[in-house]
């Protein structure tokens, strides 16, 4: 197994451009409201967002993700048929259908179906008890300090609730598994299952895709404790925000405000690493291998210095010879305050690009620390 080691680097950008000045904070009817950029998970705009609330289906974020991360997507199987005996919205399961995970996801992301979070806890986690506190866990691991899941569904249980916040750094997580941010911006699917299965549409509850630009997901709810809750994410040229709002009567104007007010707060930004890393080769007619990055990565930033971001080098202790210019040697991930935010891939260079960067080698902006960690 090869042993790697980490460069760890701290990296200041000083932003130069100027911001607008005059945008005045949205008036939103929310009882709690929350609006960070989605790259750095920073809070541009919030109400009351660290309260903890009953949150509906919005509470199918998880269920979904949980249900992505269980593997066999595509594998059928039969749905529990007493879990499928649910009130409230439906994809439409009966006893008997035969259903994919994948199937499941759909429904309840697009249709909201209660029907889908049931079978899908009882499929996972054996009871919906069970299922529940696989929710709880994997809330913890994501930073929900403000959470507790009760029901798959977002149905009323004795506890159920998040903060506006807490239910940000969720959709962040969700938005980063490809199938979930697939799944989550499609305003109608096909879905395919039946007893024998076959193919019907499910249509997106979420009318805010069709409402803003940029908009791509991620998912509404609705009970008459919890009122009317949104969680929103939108994407324009790189820069990318998660809305939340929770017991909010105008959830889709309040939604289009706070990101009219976010894209007129921040500009695109780019991350990108202008250092040439050497790693030894071994077995090789040369001893070191220099890689680089021309990857970038884009987020919104307001220009102030505050605005810390650091990086972190991945790369194995040595590369066994035969390597290629342009394989795929170790990795920069950059995180603000600890929040990860990605990572551009380091390829192994070329003789003579390795030579011109040399020559052409930018000062930059960036103040090092330089500490080895050897994994």
């Amino acid at each position: 197994m090869k042993r790697i080691f980490c460069l760890l680097f701290s990296v200041i950008f000083v932003m130069t451009f100027a911001v607008s000045a005059g945008a005045e904070e949205p008036e939103v009817s929310a009882k709690a409201c929350v609006l960070i950029e989605e790259k750095t998970g920073r809070v541009i705009f919030e109400k009351n967002s660290g309260e903890k609330l009953p949150m509906a289906s919005t509470t199918k974020i998880m269920t979904t993700l949980l249900c992505l991360e269980s593997g066999g997507l595509d594998d059928e199987f039969v749905v529990d048929s007493n879990a499928i005996k649910v009130e409230g919205s439906s994809m439409g399961l009966m006893e008997g259908d035969v259903v994919t995970k994948r199937a499941l996801c759909y429904g309840m992301l697009l249709p909201s179906g209660n029907d889908a979070a049931n079978a899908v806890a009882v499929k996972l986690g054996g009871t919906i008890e069970n299922f529940a506190s696989i929710m709880n866990e994997r809330a913890a691991e994501i930073g929900m300090t403000r959470t507790c899941f009760v029901t798959p569904s977002g149905l009323e249980g004795e506890g159920h609730g998040a903060s506006a916040y807490d239910m940000a750094l969720l959709a962040r997580e969700a938005l980063r598994n490809p199938d979930f941010a697939e799944i989550c911006s499609q305003s109608k699917a096909k879905v395919r299952f039946g007893n024998p299965p076959y193919e019907r549409w499910l249509v997106n509850t979420n009318k805010l895709l069709n409402m803003y630009d940029g908009v791509k997901g991620v998912k509404t709810g609705f009970t008459d404790e919890a009122g009317r809750c949104l969680v929103s994410a939108c994407e324009r040229d790189g820069i990318s925000f998660i809305c939340v709002t929770l017991n909010d009567k105008c959830d889709w104007d309040d939604h289009m405000k706070m990101y009219d007010y976010g894209f007129s707060r921040l500009k695109s930004s780019e991350l990108g690493f202008n250092e040439i890393v050497n790693i030894p080769v071994v077995g090789g007619n040369t001893e070191l291998m220099p890689a680089a990055s021309d990857e970038k990565i884009i987020f919104g930033s307001d220009g102030m210095s505050e605005n810390k971001i650091t990086f972190r080098i991945y790369a194995p202790q040595f590369l066994y010879a035969p390597v290629k210019a342009g394989d795929a040697v170790g990795e920069v991930r950059y995180y603000y305050d600890d929040n990860y935010i990605g990572s551009i891939s380091l390829k192994a260079m070329k003789t003579d690009e390795y030579k011109e960067a040399a020559v052409k080698k930018e000062k930059g902006i960036i103040e090092k620390i330089k500490t080895v960690l050897r994994w």
